[in-house]
């Protein structure tokens, strides 16, 4: 597999996207692990297009590679988990693979080596960090989400907009814009969430699901995780920095997976005093999974990239092993730089 040149055409890489998938017998398609709102629902709307009346038929194979292979709790309300597969039943050597919102190939986990084998491989993504690793690639770092990228394939291929394609969509859109409240919500994502809505969605269900809803034990554990949150004024440059961590040893007295506690964030960055704020979230194995989010005037995705992540500006991660208190010093002393 060759990759495309860095600086192809936009219009050219979509016409040969197209091109690959009106003419491919199979496709497969892959998100990034652990799977966010926005990858998997953007997956999961190309994968309802691909299959419409009136196409071509093809094989259509959807996964993420991770192992367990477990789809994240509050992410199941998405219409289309039937057309999920576990990363084994996948394509050693697929013949057109599609990955979407992931920045570099190491984020398809254990479908790594099935993109590298690849014989065309379809990069679709939004983060500015991509390193367009695929032989075509749909990549606007000014997009607001992959779901919008996503979007313009499935106008492009001309599959009709279904309930179900936008369903996943919109979960995408309003869950990386943060319902419309980040910088990047510009008038073509309210027009584009308008078409979306205009399938019959009900925004309240997708809101409720993915913001207003957790375990009774999310309580008890936000109560501990947020009496322990560190507030420091000089760090980030002097701008201010709160985290907090949550362990694996917090999750299991309260019952909780790892994706139950993603929204710890979302309450953390709240704090007037803080430019920066970061949760260091342990998973079963011990590592620490760092989310990132600033106000922007600090660009948390060049500390979590010097660190091996990625992301956005204003919300980034990274996953790191040792000690909390070396976790958020490594990341801490990179914050200054990233003003």
């Amino acid at each position: 597999m060759t990759a495309a040149p860095s600086q192809a055409d936009p219009a050219a890489q979509q016409a040969k996207a197209v091109a690959l998938l009106g003419a491919a017998d199979e496709v497969c398609l892959a998100c990034h692990v652990r799977p966010d709102a926005d990858a998997l629902g953007s997956m999961l709307a190309v994968a309802h297009a691909l299959r419409a009346p009136g196409r071509r038929p093809q094989r259509v194979v959807a996964s993420f590679g991770d192992d367990p292979f477990e789809i994240p709790e509050i992410l199941r309300f998405l219409p289309g988990l039937s057309l999920l597969s576990p990363p084994d039943a996948y394509p050693h050597r697929p013949e057109l693979m599609v990955t979407f919102d992931a920045g570099s190939i190491d984020r398809l986990g254990i479908l790594a080596g099935h993109a590298s084998r690849a014989d065309q491989l379809i990069v679709i993504d939004h983060h500015a960090s991509n390193t367009r690793f695929g032989t075509v690639n749909l990549i606007d770092p000014g997009a607001a989400a992959t779901a919008m990228l996503a979007l313009d394939l499935i106008d492009a291929i001309g599959a009709g907009l279904t309930r179900d394609v936008a369903f996943g969509l919109y979960a995408g859109l309003v869950a990386d814009t943060g319902s419309f409240k980040y910088s990047a919500t510009t008038p073509a994502v309210h027009l584009a969430a308008a078409r979306l809505l205009g399938t019959g969605i009900e925004p309240g269900a997708v809101a409720r699901e993915l913001w207003d809803r957790a375990p009774f034990g999310y309580l008890g554990l936000l109560s501990a995780v947020l009496g322990r949150a560190v507030l420091e004024p000089d760090a980030a440059g002097g701008l201010g920095l709160v985290w907090t961590s949550v362990g694996r040893d917090d999750r299991a007295a309260h019952g909780l997976s790892l994706d139950a506690v993603e929204s710890v964030i979302d309450v953390v960055r709240r704090t007037d005093e803080a430019e920066v704020a970061i949760v260091l979230k342990q998973s079963d194995d011990g590592l620490w999974q760092v989310s990132a989010r600033s106000k922007g005037k600090i660009d948390v995705s060049r500390a979590c990239a010097r660190l091996g992540g990625g992301g956005h500006r204003n919300a980034a991660g990274v996953t790191l092993p040792g000690p909390a208190e070396d976790v958020i010093a490594r990341v801490r002393g990179l914050l200054a730089e990233s003003s």
